[in-house]
């Protein structure tokens, strides 16, 4: 195709692209704090740059992001790993330090939101929507998933969803919050969003709770001694790095969606088998 991007495409294309495999992908986060250094869209405008790279590999065509997304009040247990006394009120990666909030919606917001946009989907005749989530609050992941499971359930279509930092060797972890994974993958579609020099010069150590940026081992309940992050945004960040990260977590992707796709009578534009690792 011309662009697999649908807002840049015109009628007689997309209805082309949906003769042979009427297949589409929404991703989906919200604006969200990230840190000093990271945009407010740094999930959903990931989400967008692993969707792109599936649809180039499977088919199909990729939705403008969904710049929405829900999180709740962290647990008193979490706010002790984090570095907090524990007993303060604070949603998702609203830290008190933080300079700006983060664009949070109730769930059922999101719920409404993203019912409408699949209902949408389904009456021009996709079969297979894929959500591209960005976001890992555990609200928006159960919201993605009982719709998921509801639409298809109804055979309105196949809803199938994944995160965008699926990767086959770390799909059950937590990939952390604004850390060097984020940042290096931002680095890779969006480098003038990023400026490393918003955050303290090296060695000053990062804590938790002074710039909301969080290793993955902290949210799985292992916090450092110092409550400092292990995944320091300020070394061995790249473009390249990220890059690499995009293009694999996109090959495990595209393995579930063409997969997918030929359980539904449907051929992708290649086949499982031929996706690099």
């Amino acid at each position: 195709m011309r662009d697999r991007r649908l807002e840049l495409l015109r009628p007689s294309e997309i209805v082309a692209e949906m003769k042979q495999r009427p297949l589409i992908f929404l991703p989906v986060g919200p604006l969200e704090w990230h840190g000093p250094h990271l945009p407010l869209g740094t999930d959903p405008l990931i989400a967008h740059a692993v969707a792109l790279r599936v649809a180039a590999q499977v088919g199909g065509v990729v939705l403008p992001a969904l710049f929405c997304g829900t999180e709740r009040e962290r647990t008193p247990q979490l706010l002790r790993h984090l570095g907090f006394q524990g007993d303060e009120w604070i949603i998702g990666m609203d830290f008190p330090a933080n300079i700006l909030k983060s664009l949070y919606f109730p769930e059922e917001f999101l719920a409404i939101h993203l019912r409408e946009t699949l209902e949408l989907l389904v009456q021009q005749g996709y079969r297979l929507i894929v959500i591209v989530n960005g976001h890992g609050a555990t609200n928006q992941l159960e919201t993605v998933d009982r719709l998921s499971v509801e639409f298809t359930g109804r055979g309105l279509a196949t809803v199938l969803w994944l995160s965008a930092w699926s990767k086959a060797e770390q799909a059950a972890s937590d990939p952390g919050h604004a850390g060097g994974d984020e940042t290096s993958q931002v680095m890779a579609v969006y480098p003038e969003a990023v400026d490393l020099s918003e955050l303290p010069p090296l060695p000053q150590p990062l804590r938790n709770i002074d710039w909301a940026i969080v290793d993955g081992q902290t949210f799985d309940g292992h916090p450092t001694p110092d409550f400092t992050t292990r995944d320091d945004p300020r070394v061995n960040t790249s473009a390249t790095h990220g890059e690499e990260s995009l293009r694999r977590a996109a090959v495990y992707i595209a393995r579930k969606v063409a997969t997918a796709l030929l359980e539904l009578g449907y051929s992708p534009a290649a086949n499982p088998s031929d996706f690099s690792r």
